[in-house]
């Protein structure tokens, strides 16, 4: 016989309520989920993503116009042992002759790709090994901009080349001709004939891309290929110690070897920039790259399409940067602007009057804000052009009208022949508030320093025994009272440093020194 609670026992009260708990779980937790047909899911989380810009449009439009650049050149025979001296474990076969730009390509692992199709990766390198038989030794990037065939690439993935191929978007390879290079901007145009129209880019104005706007790179990284990489500009004006004329766009998009002379696009599809040089202590890209300006490129461009070269106006001196010192010395309210430190014999800017001492404010209105801006300014006039530069001279302004000459080919070598040899101290005398001890030179104009106080502001800014005073201030040295006068000028007007025009070695260059505290 069964037992049955009764209905008001509390054991019933119980029970009834732990099946009424199970309903109502059930209800919550599968209810939901279910119904009298079958399962239904709960709603996706939905987050409403925020605008972010596609390259997809960009790259499609732009990438008939990016091209593989390969070049070819004739080899020596092959060593005895079969070992291929072609190699170029560093990567220099085909950097530029800049020393400065071959330096840091160097250092830095520019995008020469010296390894047939690899571009220093070995698992894609081809070697041909046949005696006198050209063979890629580099292989980079470049663009049209024409509608003839005109393109751009860089000057050191062409300079060692004596033929050269075109690798289209599509595979269709096209023989093309060198037009001329420049090797102080590392650019070079080829030339493709007689394959109907080309699609080419238009150059950006560069002066309107900020930092932080996003760019992207197409070229052929390692020999692989059309590849895209996108980024930002990292930074303008960037002087990474490569020649006088730079001015480079650092942006952070994957750049590496086989890049070398691929266009940097912006969301409309135009070029700012030209694809140079990376900082990479590995080879590899760790998101520093280096790009030839719209502006810089658009000009020198147009004048190797013309004429297979670039004629740069020459100003015919030597400067260097204005200090906040030497701003002070001079009574400069800033340390903007080029100091002359010599006028070379026979050029425009000494025959027109700029002299040693002189600080270049101006070219035609311009502002000069460092040498660097100098000579970009100079370089971008052509040959014979009359210019007017201002200087700063004798604490004023003043105008001075030059007609430039053409940059000579290459730097004006100092003879060591003519170098000249300090005469060994006579009777030295102390300039005992800059500490120095000097004597006269042998041939009476300026004073020889013979000893330097290694604590002395003179030791802090490079003075060293042997170095020539030859002028303070503008003013000629012939004696140690020269100096003392120009020091006790300086301090009467306020002044809290003198210039010393110092020579070493033939060259010249100038030192502020200061000569009263506070």
């Amino acid at each position: 016989m069964s037992i049955a609670p009764n209905s008001n026992s509390p054991t019933r009260k119980r029970l009834m309520a732990a099946v009424a708990s199970i309903a109502v779980a059930g209800a919550i937790g599968v209810g939901a989920l279910t119904t009298g047909t079958g399962p239904v899911l709960a709603d996706a989380v939905r987050v409403e993503a925020p605008q972010v810009p596609g390259f997809a449009d960009v790259v499609e439009r732009v990438s008939p116009a990016v091209v593989s650049v390969k070049v070819k050149a004739k080899i020596s025979p092959a060593a005895d042992d079969g070992s291929d001296q072609s190699d170029d474990p560093d990567g220099m076969d085909n950097m530029p002759d800049n020393p400065q730009l071959r330096r840091f390509f160097k250092e830095f692992r520019g995008f020469g790709d010296q390894n047939g199709q690899g571009g220093g990766n070995r698992r894609f390198s081809h070697r041909d090994r046949s005696h006198d038989q050209p063979r890629p030794v580099a292989q980079g990037s470049g663009f049209f901009i024409s509608d003839d065939g005109y393109l751009v690439t860089n000057n050191h993935v062409v300079s060692e080349g004596s033929a050269f191929t075109v690798v289209m978007s599509d595979g269709k390879e096209l023989d093309a001709k060198l037009i001329g290079t420049d090797s102080r901007t590392d650019l070079a145009v080829l030339k493709v004939d007689g394959v109907g129209k080309f699609t080419y880019v238009d150059f950006a104005d560069d002066s309107k891309v900020r930092v932080g706007d996003w760019v992207v790179a197409v070229g052929n990284p390692f020999g692989l290929g059309g590849t895209v990489t996108a980024g930002i500009v990292s930074a303008r004006g960037r002087d990474i110690g490569a020649g006088p004329y730079d001015d480079f766009l650092q942006i952070d998009a994957s750049v590496n070897r086989g890049n070398s002379g691929g266009p940097t696009f912006n969301l409309n599809g135009q070029v700012v920039g030209i694809n140079t040089a990376i900082f990479s202590p590995s080879g590899g890209s760790v998101g520093i790259a280096f790009d030839i300006p719209a502006s810089t490129a658009k000009q020198v461009v147009q004048d190797l399409m013309k004429s297979g070269s670039v004629q740069r106006g020459w100003l015919g001196v030597e400067i260097q940067p204005v200090t906040t010192d030497i701003a002070e010395s001079l009574g400069l309210k800033s340390e903007s602007g080029a100091l002359v430190s010599s006028a070379q014999d026979n050029g425009p800017g000494k025959k027109a009057g700029i002299t040693a001492g002189d600080v270049i404010t101006q070219v035609d209105g311009k502002d000069v804000a460092s040498p660097k801006e100098l000579a970009r300014l100079i370089g971008a006039y052509s040959p014979g052009k009359s210019v007017d530069v201002t200087v700063w001279r004798d604490g004023k302004s003043q105008t001075v009208k030059v007609d430039l000459g053409t940059l000579p080919l290459s730097d004006k070598q100092a003879s060591a022949a003519d170098q000249q040899q300090p005469a060994a101290p006579a009777k030295p005398d102390t300039l005992a508030d800059l500490g120095l001890t000097v004597t006269k030179s042998e041939n009476g104009k300026g004073l020889v320093v013979t000893d330097v106080d290694p604590d002395s502001d003179a030791a802090d800014r490079g003075i060293q025994p042997g170095d020539v005073i030859t002028a303070v201030n503008s003013n000629e040295v012939n004696g140690i009272e020269d100096v003392s006068k120009a020091m006790a000028d300086a301090v009467k007007s306020g002044r809290k440093a003198v210039l010393m025009q110092i020579t070493r070695d033939d060259n010249n260059r100038f030192v502020a020194l200061p000569v009263a505290k506070g």
